[in-house]
């Protein structure tokens, strides 16, 4: 192809040169628009993006140093708690049975309800110690004794174990008539449990195997 004739214009060039000032500006304005949306998109949307991921980096930095700062700040309370609770627990833990098996602290309790009955007048008639169980981490003793007496000694005695310094539970009462004739005496049969520590169970020993001898 040969050259365009000298004096030829470009067509490109005749189209804005026939373009009047107007469409000149708009066209320069989209230019210009457009050129802006691609600075944004490159330049201004990453750094917008990275200072709100600080900002959220810095709430969550700010909450758990608040957080933090509340529990230091709770600390003194907290520890006057534990003490509180430790206390009651100590004190809970004297009034359990002393043991340290369950054999002895049965026989502890059924002293125990010997010297009350004693004390309120009351005739012990019978006894027996039962199984001891698990109860919710502590160790259940409970005995079954028959006591006779007169109904405000009956009642006396009652309310005597109820308050006695052990930790104590009535597991079943039954009350009846020694004879028919005499309502004022009762017989009593007490099913009552005591507590001891479970490590203060009594551990089986193990039986020594016999040796052969070849």
């Amino acid at each position: 192809m040969g050259s365009p004739p000298v004096g030829a214009t470009c067509p490109g060039a005749l189209r804005m040169a026939t373009l009047s000032r107007r469409e000149r500006t708009l066209i320069g304005l989209g230019m210009g628009a457009a050129l802006l949306v691609g600075v944004y998109m490159v330049l201004v949307e990453p750094l917008v993006d990275r200072a709100r991921e600080a900002v959220g980096r810095t709430a969550a930095r700010e909450a758990t140093l608040e957080r933090r700062r509340l529990l230091i700040a709770q600390g003194p309370s907290i520890a006057e708690e534990l003490q509180g609770i430790t206390r009651r627990l100590e004190s809970e833990s004297a009034r359990l049975l002393r043991g340290p098996t369950a054999p002895l602290a049965a026989s502890e309790l059924q002293k125990l309800v010997k010297d009350v009955a004693a004390s309120s007048n009351m005739e012990v008639r019978s006894e027996r110690i039962l199984p001891a169980t698990d109860r919710e981490g502590l160790l259940e003793v409970p005995i079954e004794i028959v006591i006779a007496g007169s109904i405000r000694d009956t009642m006396t005695a009652l309310y005597r174990l109820e308050h006695t310094e052990r930790q104590l539970m009535i597991k079943d009462l039954k009350i009846r008539l020694v004879t028919v004739g005499q309502p004022r005496d009762l017989m009593t049969t007490i099913t009552l449990a005591g507590y001891i520590m479970p490590d203060a169970r009594p551990r089986s020993e193990a039986k020594p195997t016999a040796r052969k001898d070849g």
